[in-house]
């Protein structure tokens, strides 16, 4: 127990809590000792009235104590459907000290991505990108932290928080280890479920040291507490009659205590008796009994205020409950006075408007469950209303709106629609997903269901594709959706097909609605992106003239619109990958172009298409790697800057990793594509783009020569059979037999180069330098079978020969010459060494340059391929110029 007793009640929630009061008190002397210090997490976990408040309240006084700058939020039980209101609350000490100009200035570039969802800056037209908004709302604490510093952070009631807080906060409390932050959440157990409470448990498991849990009182304390209130002379048994009437909940203790004193009840044994009913008027049905007996204005004044449940003043109740001023007045007087609403407490450092708050969570609970379901539901279309005719918005006035009894109410619907459009353009999908939800329930008319339909289609994209899919599904089986609004819900619909691994559902999706439509631009639009989904698909389902439709229709686009341009775009990756001349590749993605760069729509931010990593690759693979990399390092630029993480980040970093790796450039590839797939275990193992993080980063540490860790990560991150539905950039197949080769699993990597060749012929990719299978397989086969060996090697170099780039021959004469002996093997290594000296990949040339030297006995060709490993981070090359150097007279030039 304490052992300096509190000297009033109301501090009653800290008896026996020395143990919680030292760690917090700890780690306020860590956050303080040094800027540099690691932030830390505390979470305090008790049922409802165990002091978690207090606590909260004790470390800012203990932090403010100490210099810190403290700011806290609150979450309450009716705002969990308000996005971002947690989050809001927590900055608002920051942000109202700051004019726009500062706060843009301090946010730089997460400025237009996080403010809205801030409230300091308008939303803008586009759907904000959820994981963006998350990331931007984290750089502005990180910024503010070192302005602020020492700075800690508390959240009390988070199991009440929103869902796109508790998304944020589960975020930065896994950032905590480079932020001198401290940052102390108070919950309940359970309470929530879903979605918020795996973001809550990611919170909690992110503490620095257990959850601590709260406990009741002891009989002992309870004792001392009541006679520090109700004087020494209270007698045990009526301490003891305390104790089991609260159970030892600190905050029912203080309220039974306060009635005692109210009562003017003695403290003794006789009277022990009288407790149980004087604790029963205090909860629950006994506190609404108490409410009515204030008054049936007073009565409505409290409905009100549950009704508000934040922000609560005595004007905007007087509106709500249609009482005269001086009436809200007198109510206010007499519901603080018993204890049901109280002044809020200036120390929290909260700004908002209040006049008043209920003095426990447990009161505003009671009261607003207390309320007819109908007149509360009433109540809230009239909180709506007020909400709305201040000007606040739709969105502010949502969470009325979602109680509102469905009515056949145009107007509803409208405003929920409003509401949608507000939340979705500040990265709250759920939240608009629920007004959307809300809308159908009214019901729209029959003119509006449909395009009600396709907004929560679209809300839902995504979070739930496999929702959105019946969503867009039934919109377009009604009648309502004409011209580009239907031609969206289509290309939505096979969107969310795709993500639920549906390929080819999706590709009949648009070509059954590209065949109703006559020819157009929306025809034409519907036809591209068929081509696409049948483009990345690397399954056998797509027909087998494919090609040959898309290259008639894209021989008649000029690249006037963004449908003819992503046509070119996709005509040009379709031939790179089937292996056709490279010059004619660059033309068809040049003519996609506008002044050499992407078209407005068109752009890597842009939603409607989505075939700018199709362009870049088609110049990665045909020796056009200025471009590649351009368009890859501007992909990065942009996911950045808008704040698309997740995904977008993931395969940004992979291809950016990619032009390294074509550019010979391996530590740095390396270093892209391990960020990458650190990026890629966050969004979710198994999608394409996981795919395309690990099989890149195998095939680069293949090339440093790093096989055990090259083989590790394939085992860590699952690089093995079956392989995902959609095309990844190099051939997985290609890159899994090598590697088995190289680990010495000679029979499987056979097996896996010949499942990579049927694969690829079924696709009709015939790109060497993609699809490599054909080289690798050649040299395995070489002692084994030298005649398959040799006919696999004259195909890759008629492959090569017709596809055209230097890299492309250079590399299959390295396999021809591979398959040689004397001075045959010798012409073509030299031949090999020419092409590759004229191509971009530095690594294949220093490959070439080495092998081209031990075929000759060639020192000076030898040193000229180590420096070129070198300067690769090629390890195993260096290693083998070196060994081979070794060999011969003279010294082994030195590192």
């Amino acid at each position: 127990m304490t052992e300096v007793r509190p000297t009033a009640a109301a501090s009653a929630s800290l008896w026996e809590r020395d143990e919680e009061v030292a760690a917090i008190a700890q780690a306020i002397d860590t956050l303080c000792a040094d800027r540099s210090s690691p932030g830390s997490l505390l979470v305090l976990r008790g049922e409802a009235g165990l002091g978690k408040t207090a606590l909260l309240a004790e470390t800012r006084r203990i932090a403010e104590r100490r210099g810190c700058t403290v700011w806290s939020a609150r979450g309450g039980e009716t705002l969990r459907s308000v996005p971002f209101n947690v989050v809001r609350q927590l900055l608002q000490p920051a942000l109202v000290s700051m004019l726009p100009e500062e706060a843009r200035e301090y946010l730089g570039d997460w400025y237009d991505i996080a403010g809205p969802a801030l409230g300091i800056t308008e939303p803008g037209a586009r759907h904000a990108d959820p994981q963006g908004v998350c990331e931007g709302l984290i750089a502005a604490v990180r910024r503010l932290a070192r302005r602020d510093w020492p700075l800690v952070l508390l959240i009390d009631d988070a199991h009440w928080a929103d869902q796109e807080t508790l998304h944020w906060l589960a975020g930065f409390v896994e950032r905590l280890a480079d932020l001198s932050v401290l940052v102390v959440v108070a919950r309940r157990p359970g309470e929530i479920s879903g979605t918020s409470a795996r973001h809550l448990d990611a919170v909690t498991a992110a503490a620095d040291r257990p959850c601590t849990t709260l406990a009741a009182l002891t009989p002992a304390a309870t004792a001392g507490l009541t006679r520090a209130t109700l004087g020494e002379n209270a007698d045990a048994a009526f301490c003891r009659e305390v104790w089991a009437v609260t159970g030892g909940n600190p905050y029912e203790t203080v309220e039974l205590l306060a009635k005692v004193q109210d009562s003017e009840l003695e403290p003794v044994e006789a009277h022990a008796g009288e407790l149980r009913a004087l604790n029963r008027s205090a909860r629950g049905g006994g506190l609404v009994a108490r409410l009515e007996q204030l008054g049936i204005d007073a009565t409505r004044f409290a409905w009100a205020a549950a009704i508000l449940g934040s922000d609560i003043t005595v004007d905007l109740v007087a509106r709500l409950a249609t009482l005269d001023h001086d009436d809200a007045v007198r109510c206010a007087e007499l519901l603080r006075a018993a204890r049901i609403l109280t002044a809020p407490d200036p120390s929290t450092g909260r700004t908002g408007p209040a006049d008043l708050e209920f003095v426990h969570p447990l009161i505003a609970t009671a009261v607003y469950n207390s309320i007819p379901d109908a007149l509360r539901r009433a109540m809230h279309g009239i909180a709506a209303r007020i909400v709305t005719d201040s000007g606040r918005g739709a969105a502010a006035a949502a969470r009325h709106l979602l109680e509102v009894h469905p009515d056949d109410d145009e107007e509803l619907v409208g405003q929920l629609r409003d509401a949608a459009r507000e939340h979705l353009a500040v990265g709250a999908p759920d939240a608009a997903r629920r007004c959307l939800e809300r809308a159908l329930e009214e019901p729209p008319r029959p003119e509006v269901h449909a395009h009600v339909l396709h907004e929560l289609g679209r809300a839902t994209f995504l979070t739930a594709p496999a929702r959105t899919i019946g969503h867009l599904r039934a919109a377009l089986g009604m009648p309502g959706l004409d011209g580009e609004e239907r031609v969206d819900a289509v290309v939505r619909l096979s969107q969310a097909l795709l993500h639920n691994d549906q390929m080819e559902e999706a590709v009949r999706t648009v070509e059954t609605e590209a065949a109703r439509l006559g020819t157009g631009p929306a025809h034409l639009r519907l036809r591209a992106v068929q081509f696409m989904w049948e483009g990345i698909h690397a399954g056998e389902a797509t027909s087998p003239d494919r090609s040959e439709r898309l290259a008639e229709l894209a021989a008649t686009c000029t690249g006037r619109d963004n449908s003819e341009r992503a046509l070119l775009i996709l005509r040009g990756f379709d031939a790179m990958m089937r292996g056709e001349n490279a010059e004619e590749v660059a033309e068809l993605c040049d003519r996609a172009l506008v002044n050499g760069r992407l078209a407005p729509g068109l752009g890597w931010t842009d939603a409607e298409w989505g075939v700018e990593l199709m362009l870049a690759s088609a110049y990665a693979y045909t020796d056009r790697l200025d471009r590649a990399e351009s368009l890859y390092n501007e992909a990065l630029r942009a996911y950045e800057t808008a704040g698309w993480s997740g995904g977008h980040l993931v395969l940004a970093h992979a291809y950016v990793g990619l032009a390294h790796r074509r550019r010979g450039r391996l530590t740095a590839a390396e270093a892209s594509l391990r960020e990458s797939l650190d990026l890629a275990e966050r969004v979710g193992r198994g999608l394409p783009l996981y795919w395309t993080a690990t099989c890149n980063l195998v095939d680069t540490l293949l090339a440093r020569g790093h096989v055990d860790e090259a083989w590790a990560v394939a085992e860590r991150h699952g690089f093995a059979p079956p392989y995902p539905s959609t095309i990844v950039l190099p051939d997985p197949r290609s890159v899994r037999g090598r590697l088995l080769l190289a680990v010495g699993r000679t029979e499987e990597g056979v097996n896996e180069l010949e499942a990579a060749e049927k694969a690829a012929a079924a696709r009709g990719h015939h790109n060497p330098v993609h699809v490599f299978w054909a080289s690798d397989l050649a040299r395995a086969l070489a002692a084994e079978d030298p005649a398959r060996a040799a006919r696999l090697a004259v195909d890759v170099r008629r492959q090569a020969e017709r596809f055209g780039t230097d890299t492309a021959i250079g590399e299959a004469l390295r396999v021809a010459a591979a398959l040689e002996t004397g001075q045959r093997a010798v012409r073509l290594a030299a031949q090999a060494v020419g092409y590759l000296e004229s191509s971009p990949c530095q690594y294949e040339h220093a490959a070439a340059r080495v092998e081209y030297g031990i075929l000759a006995r060639s020192r000076d060709d030898l040193e000229r391929g180590l420096a070129l490993a070198r300067s690769c981070g090629a390890d195993g090359l260096v290693e083998r110029a070196r060994a081979e150097l070794g060999t011969g007279a003279g010294p082994v030039p030195s590192r």
